[in-house]
């Protein structure tokens, strides 16, 4: 146990000192470019933008992720310690321990279609826990188990054939057809999600032991049947509302607030079904919510980095001097330069409606004024919004799940960073092909 929290000390310290480096340049730039404004910003404000983005542009968003990481925390460590993620897993274990790379396989197509089709991605982090147990249980680590998850909901959200939060948007503010262009993105789909899976495959194989020996551990004392119902109701509620959000607008902006609530209502209907003292099971929640607080550390210093931005104006700044630095340039630079800059654009903004919102006004006309195709400007702002992601310190969502994996951000760099390399050299040449064909 000791060294489990030494462990998770670790990863904290290593993301903390990452961020605030970056709070301090991102900072520092704020500082010099509005000296000479209206509204300069003084140099002590670096150190208070963590606590004012609590209050800034992406408040409400800032604080339901502080009480989604809260809530979360405290309801898997109820169900945990209630055997409950054992008993769901165990019919799986024992079904596919004969053909687990085929559950590795649809487990990933599951995840990677979801991103893709439907815009998840944060909404998943709460089964983030359930897959790395799943993982372990059957001979693998903890890596397999994120990869399989929350990366590949990742990169489906990258690799997206109708994700409403990228492609939808994106579309609507350029002016094309809703989901034009749908049959390249799905051949694009296909080569991200087999290479994703071969990584998959490949390391699982590297880091798997006898599943005999893994299965062992499956020893549990089966949970009681009514908190399994319970939690079973919920969880159906729970993917209902995932799967009806890009259908049923008013989801969209309430979906996360649901699944917290969803949560919450586990781990405290849990509290009283599971326990002979509901005050016992009360005990494991708060438990389990302060032991993700360090998470919500970084949460606030991330969205502070991203608030010097907005309050500065320097991410505007820099899209006129791009726009201005595209005079005289091929059509192959032109592309791949705007994919690049919603590379860095991602780097400060992780909200794929956001960057949409701030990019694509400026870049289409230049981007028309050159002959290239709205369609392919909008495939170069998909393929910059999401693959990174999974990749940036600055995304709260990958410091939460990191956090909740128990992961420094370390390994997760070293483990990811081919593939991410792989990816971008693919993202060039599928824009560079969709020149050619005249996508």
């Amino acid at each position: 146990m000791n060294n489990s929290h030494r462990i998770q000390l670790k990863s904290f310290l290593t993301a903390a000192i990452i961020l605030l480096v970056l709070l301090v340049v991102t900072g520092i730039i704020a500082v010099v470019t509005t000296m000479d404004s209206d509204t300069p910003i003084a140099i002590w404000r670096i150190a208070t933008a963590p606590i004012e983005s609590l209050w800034g542009s992406s408040s409400t968003v800032v604080i339901i992720i502080i009480v989604f990481i809260l809530v979360i925390g405290g309801s898997i460590n109820v169900l945990r310690h209630a055997n409950i993620i054992e008993h769901m897993l165990n019919g799986v274990i024992k079904r596919y321990k004969d053909s687990k790379y085929t559950l590795l396989l649809a487990i990933t197509l599951m995840f990677m279609a979801i991103g893709a089709l439907f815009g998840v991605f944060e909404e998943i982090v709460p089964l983030v826990p359930i897959m790395i147990i799943l993982a372990k249980k059957l001979g693998w680590d903890t890596k397999t188990g994120l990869g399989m998850s929350i990366l590949a909901t990742g990169f489906g959200f990258s690799a997206a054939i109708t994700n409403p939060f990228t492609i939808g948007i994106a579309q609507n503010i350029v002016g094309l057809p809703l989901y034009s262009g749908i049959f390249y993105r799905v051949i694009i789909f296909i080569i991200v999600f087999f290479i994703l899976y071969g990584f998959l495959y490949m390391h699982s194989k590297k880091v798997e032991i006898e599943t005999d020996e893994a299965l062992e551990e499956l020893d549990y004392v089966k949970p009681k049947k009514k908190a399994v119902i319970w939690v079973m109701v919920l969880f159906s509620m729970m993917m209902l509302s995932i799967l009806a959000s890009p259908f049923i607008t008013f989801l969209q902006d309430i979906n996360l607030v649901l699944i917290t609530l969803y949560f919450l209502l586990m781990g405290i209907g849990v509290s009283f079904l599971s326990y002979s003292k509901p005050i016992d099971g009360l005990k494991k929640y708060i438990q389990g919510s302060l032991e993700l607080t360090p998470g919500i550390v970084l949460v606030l210093i991330a969205f502070g980095i991203n608030h010097l931005i907005t309050i500065s104006g320097t991410l505007d700044q820099f899209v006129l001097y791009l726009t201005e630095s595209f005079a005289g340039a091929s059509k192959s630079a032109i592309i791949s330069g705007s994919f690049g800059f919603t590379l860095i654009a991602e780097f400060f903004i992780s909200s794929g409606s956001a960057k949409a919102a701030i990019i694509l006004p400026i870049l289409d006309p230049v981007l028309t004024n050159h002959s290239i195709s709205s369609q392919l400007g909008v495939l170069a702002y998909q393929l910059g919004d999401g693959f990174t992601n999974m990749f940036y310190p600055t995304n709260p969502v990958l410091l939460v799940t990191l956090g909740l994996a128990g992961m420094s951000y370390t390994k997760w760099f070293k483990w990811t960073f081919l593939l991410q390399l792989v990816i971008l050299l693919l993202s060039v040449g599928f824009l560079l092909f969709g020149l050619i064909i005249g996508y």
